[in-house]
C-alpha cells in the first residue's frame, strides 16, 4: 500500500530537523525535504501553508503535523501510521 506524501521543510543544522528525519526514516517512510536556507523562497510559502516560521513544518498528504515535537507525539499516541497509510 502506498503511503500518503510527506513533505519536511528544514534547514540543514536544525537538530528538530534530525529527529523529525530519524522518526521518518526509522519506519522507511520516504519524505521530501525542502531546504528553506537553499531556497529562500520556501520559507514564505511555508509559513503560508504552516502558519509558522520555525523548522521543520511536516505535512503528510494536504495535513499540517507541526513541528519535531508533534511528530513525536502523534507517534507516541499510535496516530502516525494510520496518517501515513490514508493515501
Amino acid at each position: 500500500m502506498a503511503s500518503a506524501p510527506v513533505t519536511m521543510y528544514v534547514t540543514a543544522w536544525c537538530p528538530y530537523c534530525a529527529r523529525a528525519r530519524a522518526l521518518l526514516t526509522s519506519k522507511g517512510v520516504p519524505f521530501q525535504e525542502i531546504d528553506i536556507e537553499a531556497q529562500p523562497s520556501e520559507r514564505e510559502a511555508m509559513i503560508r501553508r504552516s502558519g509558522r516560521s520555525t523548522v521543520p513544518q511536516i505535512f503528510i498528504g494536504e495535513r499540517h503535523i507541526g513541528g519535531s515535537d508533534e511528530l513525536q507525539e502523534l507517534e507516541a499516541a499510535g496516530g502516525l501510521d494510520p496518517l501515513l497509510q490514508q493515501h
